[in-house]
């Protein structure tokens, strides 16, 4: 069953996710551009099986979907009594948070919402349930406002007449509103501030093709898509000025891993003297990983790669690799807008004064 009707947002764009009468519905992402569709999620196992199709992506999107998959999958547990409903909610939580290892918000929201539980004076388990449900609803909210003021604080990044590059998709799609990359341009657009978004098509699923592209286009943003291997030359025409990215989990001492690709991007940036910022919310921080080589790079699918769309472009039996993510050093990174600013290196210590971590 799917949704009659798709939700809009402050920016017109469709909503990434939602709650609605009591059940959860994800935008499709891997049918757009040419189809907006809503997939009503039945159960854990569903939920799990879209985050890993990439029908819901982004790590702070994937964060939400977690909270409230989490309530889909304890729907049928709520007439358990309370210590079976607790020990229910501590084991889904667990399964659900290995769908996708890379992106740490997912386990984030998901030990969020377990530690809210556990904190919880209720002795029935459907006023528990309940709880959970409007702890949900903040995560949601709250994952709006932080990407509202990570555009606040970048948008002055983007001064105009620049040319902006961007590599996947960190935007509405990815969040719950305004993006985080896309944040400061989704501002400095509202702010009438003229400027163009290069945005890379990013191979092997063009989430920057698909999304970027689309999402950026339906809001009235100036924006020209390249693919992957043209950026170097983008650059070195002068066309951009500034690059700015996402990330899926930020190391304590300021190490980025965001979608594959990203890493070169950020050396060609360093090459062509093109400042290159990283565009986060606070719970992308991993202050219990030091660095980024730590960091769990999730292996796809070889078709992804031998593939392009549902044709075949690689030989039979050919051998291949299907990292999705790579990991960008804190030197290639100039800042880090959050939503409590611009963090500038040196990124272990600031990062650790601004939140107060250890």
């Amino acid at each position: 069953m799917n949704s009659p009707a798709i939700p809009q947002n402050r920016l017109n764009l469709p909503e990434t996710l939602w709650w609605e009468e009591g059940d959860l519905y994800l935008l499709d992402q891997t049918q757009l551009p040419l189809n907006v569709v809503g997939e009503l999620q039945t159960s854990l196992e569903h939920v799990s099986d879209s985050i890993k199709a990439l029908k819901v992506r982004g790590a702070p999107a994937i964060g939400v979907a977690g909270a409230y998959g989490l309530l889909v999958g304890l729907k049928e547990d709520r007439k358990l009594g309370l210590d079976d409903f607790l020990k229910q909610v501590h084991s889904k939580a667990e399964w659900l948070g290995e769908a996708r290892p890379t992106a740490v918000n997912l386990k984030w929201a998901l030990k969020r919402m377990v530690e809210f539980a556990n904190q919880q004076s209720t002795t029935e388990s459907g006023e528990l349930y309940d709880l959970m449900l409007s702890e949900a609803k903040r995560i949601h909210e709250e994952d709006r406002e932080l990407c509202r003021m990570i555009g606040v604080h970048g948008a002055e990044l983007i001064q105009p007449g620049q040319g902006v590059l961007t590599h996947c998709n960190a935007g509405s799609l990815a969040t719950s509103e305004f993006g985080t990359a896309t944040s400061p341009m989704y501002v400095a657009h509202q702010n009438q501030v003229p400027f163009k978004v290069y945005a890379d098509e990013t191979r092997p699923l063009l989430q920057g093709a698909r999304l970027t592209s689309w999402e950026l286009q339906q809001a009235g943003i100036d924006v020209t898509l390249i693919t992957d291997n043209m950026a170097a030359h983008i650059m070195s025409q002068g066309l951009i000025d500034v690059v700015i990215t996402g990330t899926d989990r930020v190391a304590a001492n300021g190490d980025v891993a965001n979608k594959i690709g990203t890493l070169g991007v950020a050396i060609l940036a360093k090459h062509f003297g093109i400042p290159y910022y990283v565009a986060l919310p606070y719970s992308t921080i991993d202050f219990n990983m030091e660095e980024g080589h730590g960091i769990p790079i999730e292996e796809r699918a070889w078709e992804e790669v031998t593939h392009f769309g549902e044709r075949r472009t690689a030989p039979e039996d050919i051998q291949v690799r299907s990292p999705a993510f790579d990991v960008t050093p804190h030197e290639l990174v100039a800042g880090l807008i959050t939503e409590k600013g611009l963090i500038l290196p040196p990124f272990k210590e600031n990062l650790q004064k601004l939140y107060s971590q250890g």
